[in-house]
């Protein structure tokens, strides 16, 4: 099954949006040069993404913390390959911080020699594949599947922005070595919030006061970040996300899966992902009452 139209094209085995990066500035990311104090967050799409960029930024930027500066994420953590605002990655101010959905062969070739740090976020596959149909009704840049079934196919055979889940979480799990890289889930995350701020900080080398984690955490948490013009997207063109469908920050939960999909499709999902996932070592949490259990994260077995 092919994508449904031409918004996506494909580049060594990856789908990207059409006219957002092209070829030959992917090409050019293998080259981009590194800094020791750079940090990366990367995320399959809906994995967390805009929840991590603020809460690095809320570790790192004081003027970010306590409100004295008015800078959107998109600005304060920008994109490495969609340079949709044309921001000069080479001439800004260390520390850098940048984003990506990137797999770990297409990311600067500096980064895999274990220089900078990264942050990789993932999400129980189920809430992301809901969240990306979501997303996909709001984008003015992808066409929106006819039905949740269509899209749950083209989920499953890889076929979407980003290509396949399985394979971009597998490929940075098994590839941890050859990088610096702290592992976290959306859901440990969700459920306890002043923990991953404290793991996120020490992997950062970034010590704050009680007071100051006590201010990461309550600006970090979704309700107050939906309300926060620098974090919600809400900025961003219509002709990108047609907000009158939709806010970009929906739900932040937990098992939201199971309001959309039905028996059937919970099981036609298990039937593909099943065995691939049960041979990955994350305890995934499906639902908002259970507990999650924190990912072993590399940041212990690189000392850090």
């Amino acid at each position: 099954m092919e994508p449904e139209d031409e918004s996506l094209y494909k580049y060594k085995g990856i789908y990207f949006i059409t006219g957002f990066c092209s070829p030959e500035t992917l090409d050019s990311l293998d080259s981009f040069e590194i800094r020791d104090d750079d940090t990366f967050i990367i995320t399959y799409p809906k994995s967390g993404t805009i929840w991590t960029q603020n809460i690095v930024s809320l570790i790192l930027y004081e003027g970010h913390r306590d409100g004295t500066e008015n800078i959107n994420l998109i600005d304060r953590t920008p994109w490495l390959e969609y340079n949709i605002f044309h921001v000069d990655l080479p001439s800004r101010p260390s520390p850098r911080v940048i984003t990506s959905h990137l797999p770990y062969y297409l990311v600067p070739k500096g980064l895999r020699n274990k220089r900078a740090k990264i942050i990789y976020v993932l999400r129980n596959p189920k809430d992301v594949l809901v969240a990306n149909y979501h997303f996909r009704k709001m984008s003015a840049r992808i066409k929106t599947p006819k039905d949740f079934d269509t899209f749950l196919e083209m989920f499953l055979a890889g076929k979407v922005f980003y290509s396949s889940w399985l394979d971009h979480v597998e490929g940075w799990y098994s590839h941890k070595s050859d990088f610096n890289i702290l592992f976290l889930s959306y859901e440990e995350m969700k459920k306890d919030l002043r923990s991953s701020v404290l793991k996120i900080c020490n992997f950062l080398g970034k010590k704050l006061t009680e007071k100051e984690v006590d201010d990461v955490v309550d600006k970090a948490t979704f309700d107050n970040m939906k309300v926060d013009s620098r974090a919600n997207y809400n900025f961003m063109s219509s002709k990108m996300l047609d907000l009158s469908r939709g806010n970009f920050l929906r739900k932040g939960t937990i098992g939201d899966w199971k309001n959309l999909m039905t028996v059937a499709q919970s099981e036609r999902f298990d039937c593909v992902f099943k065995e691939r996932m049960e041979k990955l070592p994350f305890k995934f949490c499906w639902d908002i009452q259970e507990d999650p259990q924190p990912i072993s994260s590399s940041a212990e077995e690189n000392n850090v």
